[in-house]
């Protein structure tokens, strides 16, 4: 049985840093494209972070330089740091895994997908 399990979410002064992890199971971790997604009321879900499975990496503008996906094979783990948040990055904040191994950021191109984990800026 195939498990996302995003944490690390809550709530953040503008500013501060986050660190969400999505723990993987059931499937092949090291083989599979990995993305981080968030969806903010009234609006559509949007590509935040991708890694493929041999550490390419992908940002959204609004987050680059602020945010860093990472993943550690060994522990079937994803990760997404973010620093210097805004309000804008509030949001359901979503993990996802892509038999694809490369960098895809469509949302139909994923497989399977965690709960979400809630991310709040505000002062």
């Amino acid at each position: 049985q195939v498990q996302l399990v995003e944490s690390g979410g809550g709530l953040v002064q503008p500013g501060g840093s986050l660190r969400l992890s999505c723990a993987a199971s059931g499937f092949t971790f090291s083989s599979y494209g990995m993305g981080w997604y968030r969806q903010a009321p009234g609006k559509e879900r949007e590509s935040v972070a991708v890694i493929s499975s041999g550490g390419s990496t992908y940002y959204v503008d609004s987050v680059k330089g602020r945010s860093t996906i990472s993943r550690d094979n060994g522990k079937s783990t994803l990760y997404l740091q973010m620093n210097s948040l805004k309000p804008e990055d509030t949001a359901t904040y979503y993990c996802a895994a892509s038999r694809f191994s490369g960098l895809w950021t469509a949302p139909s191109k994923y497989d399977y997908w965690g709960q979400g984990s809630q991310v709040t800026v505000t002062s």
